[in-house]
């Protein structure tokens, strides 16, 4: 009698042994998915392609330079480039074609907020930024231009300071001159002061080897909290003629800190045609030029050259946002 209840047992039991293990399974692959979310989130790369200008043979190129999308749930717009032999480059059949998409290549993302029911992609104190970021070269009709290209986006730290933070770019990708170096950046303090943002005040150069010479790139070495219309130091060395008491005639070499406005200038709502059903996306966007970030006050240093004449630089004092 004990064997017989103990076989008719087993299958109940086996029954409940594997419902008990496939749900277990079943909730062991939603608390990964969960902490895949939480760990990498939904910070990924998409296509974003912009014009650069024409090639050599006149034919509008636009290059593929990715965007680092911060919330989950977004759907993912392909620009599949076509019409072109390189990989992130494309071409149009006609400039008729170029003009009809040029306006929705060029008009910002829209963000995508949590008040549409997306799930953040990074945790508390985390953005969503790139991580690996490329400069490429395109031979244009006008000459070589630069354009930074993001390959990889993950969550990193925001610190809540104004601080330098470490950028890697590199250049020359895939040829035996590739470089990688950190030009810096500056952090992006969730809470700053109004009317003040972290801003680059020092940079430095750092000499890359190319295939033709050396160039030098820039990189940021000091960040501060400043006004988004700023100055900076700019040396420049001259050499000065003076006479001593005795009339001794002395040459010596004259530092003036001419400096530079840096920054940018808010360029007001250029929207010209907004989607009736989405208020948020703009269809067209003015060509207008924003303002600039120019000399407000200056003072002037006056010293007798080393040829005997007398010279009078410029030197910039504050800067201001000018239309």
């Amino acid at each position: 009698m004990r064997s017989l209840a103990v076989k008719m047992l087993s299958p109940c039991l086996v029954i409940s042994l594997s419902f008990n293990l496939a749900f277990a399974a079943v909730l062991n692959r939603q608390g990964d998915r969960r902490n895949l979310f939480t760990d990498r989130g939904c910070c990924k790369r998409h296509s974003h392609f912009i014009y650069v200008g024409q090639d050599i043979s006149g034919s509008p190129v636009s290059v593929d330079v990715g965007v680092c999308r911060s919330h989950c749930g977004g759907s993912q717009r392909n620009h599949a480039p076509y019409g072109s032999g390189y990989s992130g480059y494309s071409k149009h059949t006609s400039m008729l074609d170029f003009l009809r998409t040029k306006k929705l290549r060029e008009r910002p993302a829209p963000e995508l907020s949590a008040a549409a029911g997306l799930e953040p992609s990074c945790p508390a104190g985390s953005v969503c930024e790139p991580t690996a970021v490329r400069v490429e070269r395109v031979l244009l009709f006008e000459g070589l231009r630069e354009v930074e290209v993001i390959d990889e986006c993950r969550c990193e730290a925001s610190p809540v300071q104004c601080v330098r933070m470490p950028a890697l770019k590199t250049f020359f990708f895939e040829t035996p001159y590739e470089t990688v170096i950190d030009t810096g950046k500056c952090s992006s303090p969730a809470v700053t002061t109004d009317g003040f943002s972290c801003v680059p005040t020092k940079f430095q150069s750092v000499l890359v080897e190319t295939p033709n010479k050396v160039e030098l790139v820039q990189a940021v070495e000091t960040c501060e909290l400043k006004e988004r219309c700023y100055r900076v130091p700019y040396l420049e060395y001259y050499y000065e003629t003076v006479y001593s008491a005795n009339g001794v005639k002395e040459e010596k070499l004259k530092e003036i800190d001419v400096g530079r406005c840096l920054g940018a200038c808010s360029p007001g709502n250029r929207c010209l045609l907004r989607d009736s059903r989405h208020s948020d996306q703009c269809l067209v966007w003015a060509e207008g030029s924003s303002s600039s970030c120019s000399p407000q006050e200056y003072e002037s240093y006056t010293f007798r050259s080393r040829n005997g004449l007398i010279r009078t630089v410029l030197a910039i004092s504050s800067c201001k946002c000018q239309s």
